[in-house]
């Protein structure tokens, strides 16, 4: 069996090159940015401790995200879903970042209504279909990495995110 041990001088580039998906990832699924930001470094923290168990059977950016999810339902499940009341700051997100065009009075109104109405669905989604939308539409995985990092077989991935789209769709078209 071959050796895939990370060593521990590759693990800098290893933080520089996934850091910002690990805390948007921990960001969408905490919603609080301090906490985020901590579970980021435990994650490393826990990576760099357990790297002679990585086993090189998955990239290392799947290793990272499945420690992260990890982390976040601990996180979650300490704090009885209190973060996922809060509304996560999209100046921290790359991702979500304000157009530099003004809309008008009444497109932000909407949009933040809209905003509103998808993080509400989303938050009473199951965490499975919580965390396969999420890593599906915020961090772009394909579905067979999302099977992957979450340990399901991709069929199952798969009902997730198409129970997570639905309930989304039909929480955000009500009485419209």
């Amino acid at each position: 069996m071959q050796d895939h041990s990370i060593e521990p001088d590759d693990f800098e580039w290893i933080v520089v090159h996934h850091q910002k998906r690990i805390f948007r990832t921990l960001l969408f699924l905490v919603r609080d940015a301090d906490a985020a930001e901590t579970l980021t470094q435990e994650c490393f923290l826990r990576a760099f401790r357990n790297r002679d168990r990585f086993r090189g059977e998955s990239n290392v950016a799947t290793w990272l995200v499945r420690i992260a999810i990890n982390l976040a339902h601990d996180h979650n499940r300490n704090r009885h879903w209190a973060f996922w009341r809060r509304l996560a700051p999209t100046d921290r997100i790359d991702a979500l970042k304000v157009p530099s065009v003004q809309p008008s009075p009444e497109q932000v109104l909407v949009d933040t209504e809209l905003v509103n109405a998808v993080r509400s669905a989303v938050d009473r989604l199951s965490e499975r279909q919580r965390t396969v939308f999420l890593l599906r539409f915020i961090e772009d995985m394909p579905l067979e990495a999302i099977a992957e990092t979450m340990e399901l077989e991709l069929g199952t991935v798969k009902t997730h995110l198409h129970r997570a789209v639905d309930a989304v769709r039909s929480a955000c078209t009500k009485g419209k």
